[in-house]
């Protein structure tokens, strides 16, 4: 039972997490909103469809994440109560994948796209141009910062699952119950 618990702290801490996709989503709307009712230069004219992008962008992530975390926590009890070995198995395997995931794209493609903009924005001196790029490293810089807690708390969520499965290894049947 131990493992439910976990699993499902490990979700309901992605819930909240994922709010936070919401929250800046709405905040590069405002942006945008503000930009197109406010502004008077030729760059600030030229944040109104950046920023309207990476806001939608945004609650896109937030929204699928959050739906996607949330019916998790019910299905973890279903899974649970029917397999327990198989859903630290699955478990684990789901937990290895993301944090492959998370260092290919979060921790080297997003810094690379990071470093791609910045050099445009050298290169380039149209508004339109420099405020694409800056408003997509804005939005990348928003991306690592909840995923770099989002990996750290999977890391941690992967390493208990292990820790788990060597327990159920090494119990005897009977006593499989009382490790998991």
């Amino acid at each position: 039972m131990e493992i439910l618990k976990l699993a499902t702290e490990w979700a309901k801490a992605e819930v909240f997490s994922t709010r936070f996709f919401i929250f800046f989503a709405i905040l590069f709307l405002t942006a945008s909103v503000g930009f197109w009712q406010l502004g008077k230069t030729d760059i600030a004219k030229a944040y109104i469809i950046p920023t309207m992008v990476a806001g939608v962008l945004l609650l896109i992530i937030g929204l699928g994440l959050f739906y996607t975390n949330k019916s998790r926590i019910t299905e973890f009890e279903t899974a649970y109560n029917t397999d327990a070995p198989a859903f630290v198995a699955s478990e684990i395997e789901r937990a290895e994948s993301t944090l492959k995931e998370y260092k290919t794209i979060v921790f080297k493609a997003i810094p690379l796209i990071i470093a791609a903009c910045a050099l445009v924005i050298v290169f380039m001196n149209t508004p339109v141009w420099r405020a694409s790029m800056i408003t997509t490293i804005a939005m990348m810089v928003v991306i690592l910062l909840i995923d770099g807690t989002a990996h750290a708390r999977i890391d941690n969520y992967y390493k208990q699952l292990i820790t788990v499965e060597i327990a159920m290894r090494s119990t005897t049947p009977s006593g499989m119950n009382r490790a998991i």
